[in-house]
Formats: structure tokens, sequence, C-alpha cells
């Protein structure tokens, strides 16, 4: 771990998030020489933290052996120059084992994400999230989504149980309830916005406190998702609406065509943007031609 607590707190409440895609080769293996050229392009266009093997990073589709590589990779490519937090979930056994993992190679926190295809009660998750939270000395942020939506009140115990626990990531969108959580809970955590494009939350986070989310856009329009959050936090309204109607809104409509693409037409971006990081691995699919059309479009009047 190359940063302190208090400056992992301070880089995740402070400045624009993003989760890299991950570079897979034509065969599906992981690409760890693109992968490190993007990396390179994201500290060098200012984020904050860096978000590694994540939803947009297709954390679902890696294995032991991808997840240990992009890690090391990570970790050895930024140097320390912003922290690298990694994800885990699954099983309790399988998210200790990569909070491990990447506690071992030197990441600075891991995102929690609940497990998949399970309903899960919510002292149930309380207790998943502690039994992982407790396996690794390393910093967690909770990523409340999903399966895994935990109250103001959960949230509250969940973080008096884990000091260990510095952020919670919203990934639902309900303002009043992640208002009620954090007003509840208070700076015991950071709290950031991770619903799929966060940026048309923006100003609703922003209005209860909440200065930062995750961008996914950010990994192929960086300059556009920079300058939309600096306007944001520097209140001018004109250009967040300019580039909500003329990106972000379109965006999401197509995004909103077929399930998936909130990952799928990140990978297509990047390559229409030539710095292309190979398919998505099943059960996502690429963009089809008509809906890589659009993209394109989008993108080029956004340029």
């Amino acid at each position: 771990m190359a940063f302190s607590v208090e400056q992992i707190r301070e880089a995740l409440s402070d400045g624009l998030l993003s989760f890299p895609v991950t570079d897979f080769d034509a065969n599906g293996k992981f690409n760890a020489e693109t992968y490190k050229g993007r990396l390179e392009a994201f500290i060098e266009h200012g984020v904050s933290s860096i978000f590694i093997a994540g939803g947009t990073g297709e954390f679902f589709s890696l294995d032991e052996e991808d997840f240990r590589e992009i890690v090391e990779v990570s970790v050895a490519t930024v140097k320390g120059r912003v922290p690298v937090i990694a994800a885990a979930g699954r099983s309790v056994k399988d998210a200790s084992k990569f909070s491990n993992i990447a506690a071992e190679a030197g990441c600075d926190g891991i995102l929690l994400m609940p497990p998949f295809l399970t309903e899960c009660p919510e002292d149930g998750i309380v207790e998943y999230a502690t039994a992982v939270m407790q396996s690794a000395d390393i910093q967690f942020v909770y990523y409340n989504r999903g399966n895994g939506i935990l109250s103001a009140e959960s949230v509250k115990e969940l973080a008096a149980r884990n000091p260990n626990m510095v952020g919670l990531k919203d990934g639902v969108g309900n303002i009043a309830a992640l208002n009620d959580t954090i007003k509840t809970v208070g700076d015991r955590l950071v709290y950031i916005g991770g619903v799929p494009t966060a940026e048309i939350f923006a100003e609703a986070y922003l209005s209860i406190g909440v200065n930062t989310y995750s961008s996914a856009a950010y990994n192929f329009m960086p300059e556009m998702a920079m300058s939309f959050y600096k306007a944001l936090r520097a209140g001018d309204k004109a250009t967040v609406t300019r580039i909500i109607q003329n990106f972000f809104i379109p965006f999401c409509r197509l995004r909103d065509t077929k399930k998936g693409y909130a990952v799928s037409l990140i990978k297509a971006g990047v390559a229409l943007q030539g710095m292309p990081a190979g398919d998505v691995r099943p059960p996502l699919t690429m963009p089809n031609d008509a809906d890589l059309a659009a993209l394109k479009a989008i993108i080029d009047q956004n340029k």
C-alpha cells in the first residue's frame, strides 16, 4: 500500500474516479502491454484514483490467474502516483482470496461487491462483508447495489464493526435512501456515486454531499469527462447541461437498448477512439453494426 488511510479517503472523496476496461487479446487472454498504456493514459488525464478489475473491467469474468496478473501489473505501472483499488466479490472464500492477492500486490483498497445470483437479507450481507473485510489487511469500499443493498442502519453497523471500511459506493441511484445513509452515518465513510454512467446522476449526488463518482465514459472520452467533472464542481451549469444533453443523454438511451451495454459500449468506444482493448467476454456481447454507428455518431458530435 502506497498511501495512508487518510490519503486514500481524500483521493476517494475529491476528484474524478474511473475504472479502466480490461484489455484482452484476440484469444481472450489478458493483454498486459496494452493495459499498461491504458493506465498511463488514465493518470495523464488526471484521475484521483484508479479502480481496476471492477464492473467495467469485467471482474465477473476474471479467474484468479487473470486477477493476480492485473493487480500486479497495475501496481507496478501506477507506481504510487494515485491509489489503486481492486474489486473483490463472489463467495466469502473467493472475495477473501482476491482481497489478499490485491493486498499482497500492493493495492491500496478493495471495492467489495455483493454476492451474485442469490437474494440476500441485509443482516446476511453485513455478515458477508464483515467476514471479507476482516480477512485482509487492506481498506474496503462496499458497493451498495444489486442484490446486496444495505439501508442506512445496516451501513452504520457494517462501518462500526469494520474499522478498515473507508467508503460506500452507491450503485442504486435512490437519492433519498443515500441521503438517509449519509445523514445517519456521517463522515465516518467516504461516499462515491456509482450508478452506470454516473454523470447522469452527478448533479443530484452533489446536492447531498457526494462530491465524486466513477466515470466509465472516461475510458474513451477523458477530456470531456474531466471537463464535465470540473464544470460540475465549479457550478458551471451551462457546461454541465450542454454535455449531458449532447453526450450523456443519447449515450444512456443507446446503453439502455441492450443488457450489458453499460460495459460493452465502453469497450466499443475505446476501439473507436484508437485504443482497442479487445472484445468483452461472454455473457456480454459487443455492439452490432447499427449500435456501433450510433455510438460513433455520439462520439463525433462531442469531440
